[in-house]
């Protein structure tokens, strides 16, 4: 292939729709979940994520399943963590088991916050895909989206 190659060329276009689509996406519902709750994108990812945690083995994640989940380096996840836990939305604890195994949880409060801002993600983000599907460009990829059908 060469850099004039119709398919690198193709392939090239194809991944810049992707990534515009996602930029918008991520763009409106940050400023909706921003000015409603006081939570960024990953901040509500991150408690998402951690909400869906239960007891029993392989129940908690480990800081680096955490960082993979909200796509975050293990140092950016651990400076979210902390200003979660800052503002009382998160708990830190070591493993009963392996005393250098840091686990976190979501707090009452996390909860809360996170049920009041999901319908609010939810509602963001429909509206970003249907503001997208008007465009020739990205439409054919907001359909993908919305034929995945696959759980988070």
């Amino acid at each position: 292939m060469t850099a004039t190659d119709p398919a690198l060329t193709a392939l090239s276009q194809g991944w810049c729709a992707l990534s515009l689509l996602h930029g918008r996406i991520e763009a409106h519902i940050e400023r909706a979940l921003e000015s409603r709750h006081g939570l960024s994108v990953r901040e509500f990812s991150l408690l998402d994520v951690l909400s869906r945690q239960h007891d029993g083995p392989g129940g908690h994640l480990q800081m680096k399943q955490v960082a993979d989940a909200v796509v975050l380096s293990q140092s950016a996840t651990t400076r979210l963590v902390t200003r979660l836990e800052d503002r009382g939305l998160l708990t830190r604890y070591l493993c009963a088991t392996d005393r250098r195994g840091i686990y976190t949880d979501v707090t009452e409060a996390g909860l809360k916050l996170l049920a009041e801002a999901r319908p609010t993600n939810d509602a963001a983000l429909r509206e970003a895909l249907d503001e997208a599907a008007e465009n020739p460009e990205l439409a054919p990829l907001v359909r993908v989206v919305e034929g995945l059908g696959v759980p988070a």
